[in-house]
């Protein structure tokens, strides 16, 4: 049953001047695994704004906003052996969203030059 939606939308511009004029903006909220993959893109500032999107996306979805005892570096976007993007928890963040008994999570992200949007659906 879905139990929640979540919707966000940032311009990539944003996201790029944070990273490029805050040091320690791009580790607070990405993971290492995000970081690297990235760096490795062409137009790496889109894909990171999708994953900002993503995570606030999820924030959404939870119907909470971002919680006490998670950490935006701790929800990973990964994408699979397809090359599906999925949301992953790691460290602390991990043990506070399996207490929610979520069991199933989909996201979508998409990005041009200017802006990225990501989509969340929460199942319970």
């Amino acid at each position: 049953m879905i139990a929640g939606l979540g919707i966000d939308i940032i311009e990539v511009e944003r996201i790029a001047d944070k990273i490029k004029k805050e040091n320690g903006f791009r580790e607070l909220v990405f993971s290492e695994n995000e970081i690297v993959y990235c760096e490795n893109k062409t137009n790496k500032y889109e894909h990171y704004a999708a994953r900002f999107a993503a995570k606030e996306a999820f924030f959404k979805a939870i119907g909470t906003g971002w919680l006490k005892d998670t950490a935006f570096n701790e929800v990973e976007i990964i994408n699979n052996k397809l090359g599906k993007p999925e949301l992953v928890f790691l460290g602390a963040t991990t043990v506070t969203i399996n207490a929610m008994q979520i069991i199933n999570i989909i996201v979508s992200l998409t990005h041009i030059k200017t802006v990225a949007s990501a989509v969340v659906i929460i199942e319970k």
